[in-house]
Protein backbone atom coordinates (compact mmCIF):
# COMPACT_ATOMS: atom_id res chain seq x y z
CA UNK A 1 0.00 0.00 0.00
CA UNK A 2 1.35 3.40 -1.01
CA UNK A 3 0.41 5.44 2.04
CA UNK A 4 1.85 8.67 0.59
CA UNK A 5 -1.02 9.02 -1.91
CA UNK A 6 -3.62 8.65 0.84
CA UNK A 7 -1.83 11.11 3.12
CA UNK A 8 -1.38 13.63 0.31
CA UNK A 9 -5.00 13.63 -0.80
CA UNK A 10 -6.59 13.45 2.66
CA UNK A 11 -4.34 16.05 4.31
CA UNK A 12 -4.39 18.30 1.23
CA UNK A 13 -8.18 18.22 1.02
CA UNK A 14 -8.42 18.81 4.75
CA UNK A 15 -6.18 21.86 4.56
CA UNK A 16 -8.20 23.34 1.69
CA UNK A 17 -11.50 22.83 3.55
CA UNK A 18 -9.96 24.19 6.75
CA UNK A 19 -8.71 27.29 4.93
CA UNK A 20 -12.16 27.89 3.43
CA UNK A 21 -13.88 27.64 6.83
CA UNK A 22 -11.26 29.68 8.69
CA UNK A 23 -12.45 33.24 9.13
CA UNK A 24 -12.11 36.25 11.40
CA UNK A 25 -14.35 36.84 14.38
CA UNK A 26 -15.73 40.40 13.98
CA UNK A 27 -16.03 40.82 17.75
CA UNK A 28 -12.63 39.60 18.96
CA UNK A 29 -10.64 39.97 15.76
CA UNK A 30 -9.32 36.42 16.20
CA UNK A 31 -9.78 33.38 14.02
CA UNK A 32 -12.94 31.32 14.01
CA UNK A 33 -14.33 28.32 12.11
CA UNK A 34 -17.32 29.09 9.93
CA UNK A 35 -18.71 25.84 8.49
CA UNK A 36 -21.25 27.79 6.47
CA UNK A 37 -18.45 29.22 4.31
CA UNK A 38 -18.31 25.87 2.48
CA UNK A 39 -21.64 26.67 0.84
CA UNK A 40 -20.08 29.62 -0.96
CA UNK A 41 -17.70 27.22 -2.73
CA UNK A 42 -20.39 24.85 -3.98
CA UNK A 43 -21.81 26.03 -7.28
CA UNK A 44 -23.51 23.53 -9.60
CA UNK A 45 -23.17 25.60 -12.82
CA UNK A 46 -19.42 25.98 -12.15
CA UNK A 47 -19.04 22.23 -11.59
CA UNK A 48 -20.92 21.53 -14.81
CA UNK A 49 -18.69 23.89 -16.78
CA UNK A 50 -15.33 22.75 -15.40
CA UNK A 51 -15.77 19.04 -14.59
CA UNK A 52 -18.28 18.36 -17.36
CA UNK A 53 -16.35 20.38 -19.93
CA UNK A 54 -13.01 18.79 -19.03
CA UNK A 55 -14.26 15.23 -19.32
CA UNK A 56 -16.20 15.98 -22.51
CA UNK A 57 -13.01 17.36 -24.05
CA UNK A 58 -11.19 14.19 -22.95
CA UNK A 59 -13.94 12.09 -24.55
CA UNK A 60 -13.30 13.92 -27.81
CA UNK A 61 -9.52 13.49 -27.48
CA UNK A 62 -9.30 9.83 -26.38
CA UNK A 63 -11.10 6.56 -27.09
CA UNK A 64 -13.58 5.11 -24.60
CA UNK A 65 -11.09 2.37 -23.70
CA UNK A 66 -8.92 4.96 -21.94
CA UNK A 67 -11.79 5.89 -19.60
CA UNK A 68 -12.34 2.22 -18.78
CA UNK A 69 -8.77 2.11 -17.46
CA UNK A 70 -9.34 4.92 -14.97
CA UNK A 71 -10.31 2.61 -12.03
CA UNK A 72 -7.12 0.64 -12.64
CA UNK A 73 -5.07 3.84 -12.72
CA UNK A 74 -6.62 5.03 -9.46
CA UNK A 75 -5.78 1.66 -7.93
CA UNK A 76 -2.17 2.13 -8.98
CA UNK A 77 -2.11 5.36 -6.96
CA UNK A 78 -2.39 3.34 -3.77
CA UNK A 79 -0.65 0.08 -4.64
CA UNK A 80 2.54 -0.72 -6.53
CA UNK A 81 2.15 -4.17 -8.11
CA UNK A 82 5.76 -4.30 -9.29
CA UNK A 83 7.97 -6.77 -7.47
CA UNK A 84 11.01 -5.74 -5.48
CA UNK A 85 13.94 -5.59 -7.97
CA UNK A 86 16.12 -7.55 -5.54
CA UNK A 87 13.59 -10.39 -5.57
CA UNK A 88 13.67 -10.40 -9.38
CA UNK A 89 17.48 -10.59 -9.30
CA UNK A 90 17.43 -13.51 -6.87
CA UNK A 91 14.93 -15.33 -9.07
CA UNK A 92 17.03 -14.79 -12.19
CA UNK A 93 20.20 -15.95 -10.43
CA UNK A 94 18.41 -19.14 -9.39
CA UNK A 95 17.53 -19.77 -13.04
CA UNK A 96 21.09 -18.94 -14.07
CA UNK A 97 22.45 -21.50 -11.60
CA UNK A 98 20.06 -24.16 -12.84
CA UNK A 99 20.88 -23.45 -16.48
CA UNK A 100 24.63 -23.41 -15.73
CA UNK A 101 24.54 -26.81 -14.03
CA UNK A 102 21.83 -28.76 -15.89
CA UNK A 103 21.34 -26.79 -19.11
CA UNK A 104 18.54 -24.45 -20.21
CA UNK A 105 16.10 -27.32 -20.80
CA UNK A 106 16.10 -27.93 -17.05
CA UNK A 107 14.40 -24.56 -16.59
CA UNK A 108 11.18 -25.60 -18.28
CA UNK A 109 9.41 -26.90 -15.16
CA UNK A 110 10.49 -23.93 -13.04
CA UNK A 111 9.44 -21.44 -15.70
CA UNK A 112 5.84 -22.70 -15.58
CA UNK A 113 5.49 -21.37 -12.05
CA UNK A 114 6.58 -17.80 -12.86
CA UNK A 115 3.92 -15.13 -12.32
CA UNK A 116 5.61 -12.43 -14.43
CA UNK A 117 4.39 -13.01 -18.00
CA UNK A 118 7.29 -11.05 -19.51
CA UNK A 119 9.92 -13.20 -17.76
CA UNK A 120 7.94 -16.38 -18.37
CA UNK A 121 7.60 -15.80 -22.13
CA UNK A 122 11.28 -14.91 -22.49
CA UNK A 123 12.53 -17.95 -20.57
CA UNK A 124 10.11 -20.27 -22.38
CA UNK A 125 11.65 -19.11 -25.64
CA UNK A 126 15.07 -19.85 -24.15
CA UNK A 127 13.90 -23.36 -23.20
CA UNK A 128 12.54 -23.86 -26.72
CA UNK A 129 16.00 -23.00 -28.14
CA UNK A 130 14.67 -19.98 -30.02
CA UNK A 131 17.36 -17.93 -31.72
CA UNK A 132 18.84 -15.46 -29.16
CA UNK A 133 18.33 -12.55 -31.55
CA UNK A 134 14.61 -13.35 -31.82
CA UNK A 135 14.34 -13.55 -28.04
CA UNK A 136 15.98 -10.14 -27.79
CA UNK A 137 13.64 -8.72 -30.44
CA UNK A 138 10.61 -10.05 -28.55
CA UNK A 139 11.74 -8.44 -25.32
CA UNK A 140 12.60 -5.14 -27.00
CA UNK A 141 9.24 -5.02 -28.79
CA UNK A 142 7.41 -5.72 -25.55
CA UNK A 143 9.26 -2.91 -23.79
CA UNK A 144 8.54 -0.50 -26.65
CA UNK A 145 4.84 -1.40 -26.58
CA UNK A 146 4.70 -1.00 -22.81
CA UNK A 147 6.40 2.38 -22.96
CA UNK A 148 3.98 3.60 -25.63
CA UNK A 149 0.98 2.34 -23.68
CA UNK A 150 2.13 3.95 -20.45
CA UNK A 151 2.97 7.18 -22.25
CA UNK A 152 -0.61 7.38 -23.57
CA UNK A 153 -2.02 6.87 -20.08
CA UNK A 154 0.19 9.59 -18.62
CA UNK A 155 -0.73 11.87 -21.51
CA UNK A 156 -4.43 11.34 -20.78
CA UNK A 157 -4.11 12.90 -17.31
CA UNK A 158 -1.65 15.55 -18.41
CA UNK A 159 -4.13 16.60 -21.08
CA UNK A 160 -6.85 16.71 -18.43
CA UNK A 161 -4.62 18.99 -16.35
CA UNK A 162 -4.45 21.33 -19.36
CA UNK A 163 -8.17 21.24 -20.09
CA UNK A 164 -9.37 21.90 -16.52
CA UNK A 165 -7.89 25.42 -16.10
CA UNK A 166 -9.04 26.27 -19.63
CA UNK A 167 -12.64 25.41 -18.79
CA UNK A 168 -12.18 27.31 -15.53
CA UNK A 169 -11.32 30.35 -17.61
CA UNK A 170 -14.30 29.71 -19.90
CA UNK A 171 -16.55 29.67 -16.83
CA UNK A 172 -14.98 32.89 -15.64
CA UNK A 173 -15.69 34.54 -19.00
CA UNK A 174 -19.28 33.27 -18.95
CA UNK A 175 -19.77 34.69 -15.46
CA UNK A 176 -18.28 38.05 -16.41
CA UNK A 177 -20.37 38.30 -19.56
CA UNK A 178 -23.56 37.55 -17.64
CA UNK A 179 -22.48 39.96 -14.92
CA UNK A 180 -21.92 42.83 -17.35
CA UNK A 181 -25.23 42.09 -19.05
CA UNK A 182 -27.18 42.28 -15.78
CA UNK A 183 -25.54 45.10 -13.85
CA UNK A 184 -28.96 46.46 -12.90
CA UNK A 185 -30.06 43.14 -11.35
CA UNK A 186 -28.48 42.94 -7.90
CA UNK A 187 -29.60 39.33 -7.34
CA UNK A 188 -28.06 38.11 -10.62
CA UNK A 189 -24.90 40.10 -9.91
CA UNK A 190 -23.84 37.95 -6.96
CA UNK A 191 -24.62 34.69 -8.76
CA UNK A 192 -22.70 35.62 -11.89
CA UNK A 193 -19.75 36.82 -9.84
CA UNK A 194 -19.70 33.48 -8.01
CA UNK A 195 -19.59 31.56 -11.30
CA UNK A 196 -16.87 33.87 -12.59
CA UNK A 197 -14.58 33.24 -9.62
CA UNK A 198 -15.37 29.68 -8.51
CA UNK A 199 -14.87 28.15 -11.96
CA UNK A 200 -11.24 29.30 -11.87
CA UNK A 201 -10.89 27.67 -8.44
CA UNK A 202 -12.43 24.41 -9.67
CA UNK A 203 -10.21 24.34 -12.75
CA UNK A 204 -7.01 24.90 -10.76
CA UNK A 205 -8.07 22.36 -8.13
CA UNK A 206 -8.88 19.67 -10.70
CA UNK A 207 -5.62 20.25 -12.55
CA UNK A 208 -3.18 20.54 -9.63
CA UNK A 209 -4.79 18.23 -7.10
CA UNK A 210 -6.23 15.45 -9.27
CA UNK A 211 -4.87 15.13 -12.81
CA UNK A 212 -1.22 16.08 -12.32
CA UNK A 213 -0.65 13.90 -9.23
CA UNK A 214 -2.16 10.88 -11.01
CA UNK A 215 0.00 11.50 -14.09
CA UNK A 216 3.14 11.79 -11.99
CA UNK A 217 2.35 8.65 -9.97
CA UNK A 218 1.79 6.72 -13.21
CA UNK A 219 5.20 7.96 -14.36
CA UNK A 220 6.80 6.64 -11.17
CA UNK A 221 5.05 3.28 -11.60
CA UNK A 222 6.27 3.17 -15.21
CA UNK A 223 9.87 3.81 -14.18
CA UNK A 224 9.60 1.08 -11.54
CA UNK A 225 8.25 -1.42 -14.08
CA UNK A 226 10.86 -0.44 -16.64
CA UNK A 227 13.56 -1.15 -14.05
CA UNK A 228 12.26 -4.65 -13.34
CA UNK A 229 11.82 -5.38 -17.05
CA UNK A 230 15.35 -4.14 -17.80
CA UNK A 231 16.68 -6.46 -15.10
CA UNK A 232 14.84 -9.36 -16.71
CA UNK A 233 16.20 -8.48 -20.17
CA UNK A 234 19.82 -8.36 -18.97
CA UNK A 235 19.33 -11.52 -16.91
CA UNK A 236 17.85 -13.50 -19.81
CA UNK A 237 20.66 -12.28 -22.05
CA UNK A 238 23.15 -13.62 -19.52
CA UNK A 239 21.40 -16.99 -19.33
CA UNK A 240 21.31 -17.21 -23.13
CA UNK A 241 25.04 -16.45 -23.28
CA UNK A 242 25.79 -19.05 -20.60
CA UNK A 243 27.43 -16.44 -18.36
CA UNK A 244 28.58 -17.26 -14.85
CA UNK A 245 25.87 -16.40 -12.25
CA UNK A 246 28.41 -14.17 -10.46
CA UNK A 247 28.82 -12.07 -13.60
CA UNK A 248 25.07 -11.93 -14.23
CA UNK A 249 24.40 -10.80 -10.68
CA UNK A 250 27.06 -8.09 -10.86
CA UNK A 251 25.46 -6.70 -14.03
CA UNK A 252 21.96 -6.78 -12.54
CA UNK A 253 22.93 -5.14 -9.28
CA UNK A 254 24.55 -2.27 -11.19
CA UNK A 255 21.14 -1.49 -12.71
CA UNK A 256 19.66 -0.75 -9.29
CA UNK A 257 19.53 2.72 -7.73
CA UNK A 258 21.83 2.99 -4.71
CA UNK A 259 18.92 2.98 -2.23
CA UNK A 260 17.55 -0.30 -3.62
CA UNK A 261 20.71 -2.36 -3.62
CA UNK A 262 20.53 -5.30 -1.25
CA UNK A 263 22.92 -5.33 1.67
CA UNK A 264 23.26 -9.10 1.49
CA UNK A 265 26.13 -8.94 -0.98
CA UNK A 266 26.66 -11.62 -3.55
CA UNK A 267 25.35 -14.43 -1.37
CA UNK A 268 25.18 -17.88 -2.90
CA UNK A 269 26.17 -16.67 -6.36
CA UNK A 270 29.63 -15.98 -4.97
CA UNK A 271 30.05 -19.74 -4.41
CA UNK A 272 30.08 -20.49 -8.14
CA UNK A 273 33.24 -21.43 -9.99
CA UNK A 274 33.77 -20.52 -13.64
CA UNK A 275 32.51 -23.95 -14.72
CA UNK A 276 29.21 -23.43 -12.91
CA UNK A 277 29.85 -25.95 -10.08
CA UNK A 278 29.02 -25.01 -6.50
Amino acid sequence: MDISSIIGWVVGMGLIVFSIMLGTDPETGGYMINAGAIKSFIDIPSIAIVVGGTFCALFVSYPLSMFKKMPKHLGMMFKDKNKNPNEIIEQIIDFAKEARINGVLALEEKVKGIDDKFMKNALMMVCDSVDPQKVQEMMDNELDYMEERHSQCQGFYLKGSDYAPSFGMIGTLIGLINLLGNLSDSDALAGNMAVALITTFYGSFLSSFVFKPIANKLKIRHESEMLTKSIIVVGVQGILAGDNPNFIQDKLVKLLPANQKSKKGKGDAGKFNDDGRI
